[in-house]
């Protein structure tokens, strides 16, 4: 993706079967190609006739949101938010994958929340409190520690000076496909995929700027 507009939806990272079985190739290519596409395009379209902002990066759309127009701020953090939090979503994927988290990332987990499996059902939790669409986040806070937060919509964590780490998507159209209405057992399918490396590498950043 371009870092400013026009944005451009960047081709996966991988094959869209290549988190079978736990999300299905025909789930992954209407997630990518048509959901965030639009999103894409929306924010371009609003983008198009306000040139003092197109030289933004979607992280400083989204953080500064209030300063926009008024008549684009309801549509820049809607398609702003939807093209960062799916691209967040896409690239902690991987298949095959550690069945746990590693390096930094480990040690903090097992500090913030006693252990891996205490994270999970903590995470879970979160997820399946999302009333309708949003999301799950592991985010590092402003105090420096893991904690787990969830947005609604395309909200993102970034306007609350929080650092996102790992991201599930809990839209329907992100599991519908092959789980029907439980969306239990897509976040369970979730956990076989989670691109540990990646998502250490995002928690490391945190630290380093």
């Amino acid at each position: 993706m371009n870092e400013h507009y026009k944005f451009i939806n960047t081709p996966l990272p991988y094959a869209y079967n290549a988190m079978e079985p736990y999300i299905d190739e025909k789930t992954m290519k209407l997630h990518h190609d048509k959901h965030l596409q639009t999103y894409i395009d929306n924010l371009n379209n609003v983008l198009s006739e306000y040139p003092q902002f197109q030289n933004w990066t979607l992280e400083q759309l989204i953080m500064n949101v209030p300063s926009l127009p008024n008549e684009i701020q309801t549509a820049v953090n809607n398609n702003a938010g939807g093209v960062f939090n799916h691209q967040f979503y896409f690239s902690n994927l991987a298949n095959p994958t550690s069945a746990q988290p590693i390096g930094m990332l480990s040690e903090a987990i097992k500090n913030n929340f006693s252990s891996y499996e205490s994270f999970q059902n903590q995470f879970k939790t979160a997820a399946l409190s999302v009333f309708g669409s949003g999301y799950a986040w592991l985010v590092v806070n402003a105090t420096g520690q893991l904690s787990i937060t969830t947005t609604q919509n395309q909200d993102t964590p970034l306007p609350l000076c929080i650092s996102p780490v790992l991201n599930i998507d809990v839209w329907e159209h992100a599991y519908y496909l092959k789980h029907y209405n439980k969306r239990t057992d897509y976040i369970e399918d979730w956990f076989q995929i989670i691109n540990w490396n990646n998502a250490n590498s995002k928690y490391i950043r945190c630290f380093t700027y």
